[in-house]
This record gives structure tokens, sequence and C-alpha cells, in this order.
């Protein structure tokens, strides 16, 4: 099976805070949980993929290619989902999807309008009125809206109810039935990923600890 992503060596310092060079790789067709507690190093592992952190070493490679050499055809092709939101408080989702649609190749407005009428948001609403979920539900219309091949999870289902985190894992697993996507779901609730994840990489404090099928990892943690 073949790698979408690698990461070699990855590594970013701060001052109470260190990656450890950190390396695993998300296959094609696959959900690959990634775990650790709060603190853990997950949302620095995943700004230094973005670049949204200066990464201090490693490689990432994308479909082959050092993402280095070509940043913007990586982001093209990638779909990001924030437990933050990361939106304009003020502005309404037509306005706030006016602003971020065109830094996409790919744009499908057709897909997009069928995402919020299922995820039953309206265009007039602000972005400020809406609860945590519904911002999370926003963003996944958004990432899934422009034929992005990877999509990268930080902490999705944190505040969601239940049967909203059940949505979003049923979603995840018709995203990856046609065998061309791959989603990277961080998450600090392993619950999340009993049913949908294929594989698991697991950082503790900075430092990879496993890398793996998820079959491997139940079993070692029954063992």
């Amino acid at each position: 099976m073949a790698a979408i992503l690698e990461v070699s060596g990855l590594k970013k310092t701060y001052k109470n805070f260190e990656l450890k060079n950190v390396s695993f790789s998300i296959h094609e067709d696959c959900i690959t949980g990634f775990i650790g507690v709060n603190g853990a190093g997950k949302t620095t592992t995943i700004n230094a993929l973005l670049n949204l952190v200066h990464r201090d070493g490693g490689i990432i490679k994308f479909r082959g290619k050092d993402i280095s050499t070509d940043e913007k055809t990586f982001k093209d092709k990638i779909g990001v989902v924030f437990d933050s939101g990361c939106f304009y408080d003020e502005l309404t989702i037509k306005d706030m999807t006016a602003l971020l649609a065109p830094a996409y190749s790919e744009w499908d407005n057709h897909t997009y309008t069928q995402y919020l009428e299922r995820f039953s948001l309206q265009q007039e609403q602000t972005i400020g009125t809406l609860s945590k979920g519904m911002k999370m539900k926003y963003a996944l219309a958004l990432a899934l809206s422009h034929n992005a091949e990877l999509l990268i999870m930080d902490e999705p289902t944190s505040g969601l109810d239940p049967v909203s985190r059940d949505e979003l894992l049923k979603i995840l697993s018709e995203y990856i039935e046609d065998g061309e996507h791959s989603v990277l779901f961080s998450t600090h609730i392993t619950g999340d990923l009993e049913r949908a994840a294929d594989y698991i990489t697991y950082i503790s404090y900075g430092e990879l600890y496993f890398t793996g099928s998820k079959d491997d990892f139940v079993d070692m943690f029954r063992i």
C-alpha cells in the first residue's frame, strides 16, 4: 500500500517542549489515528506539517515529493479541520467561503452546497453565532469541497455530542471509500478511533511511541 504522506525525523524545539525525530507514514485508502494525551505534541506536529510553525529538522513528502519544493501544490491537495475553527466570527458563512474558495484550484461549489445542506448550515449565518460543533461541520464542508486527497484533522470531535461524532466517522469512512483519499485524525479520545481507524501513530511527550496497524497496537496493549 502506497504512502500518501511520509514524515521523517521531524523536530521542533520550544523552551519547555521538544518534538524528537518523529517519523511516520499515512497510507492511501486509510484513516490514521494520531493519538496522545493533551500536550503530547499532536498539534505541534500538525502545525509543522502544514508549515504553520518552522520545523527545526525533518523531511515531509507528499506523493513522494518533498513539500518544501512545492508547498502550494501540497496545500491545494489537502483539507484541514482545526479544533479552533480559525474563522472570522463577524463574517457570514457566505462571505467567509468567498474569501477561502478562490485559494483552491479545484473548488466544487456543488459539493460544498450539498455539505451545507447535509449539516443544516445556512449561508447567511454569522460564524460567531455557530456552536463549536457547527463550526467543525463548516470546516469539514470546506475541507471536502476542493478534491483534497488528504484530510488532516486536529481534535475534530472535541466538544461534539455522540450523534455528531458518529456522523463525522461515517463521513470519513465515505471519504476514503474510493481508495484515493486518506485521513490523519488527531485525538486524545481513543474511543473515536475504535471503529474507524486502520493505522495508529502514538506520540508521547514529543517522542514517537508507536506507529503501525490498529490491530498491532491493540495486541501490544492487550499483552
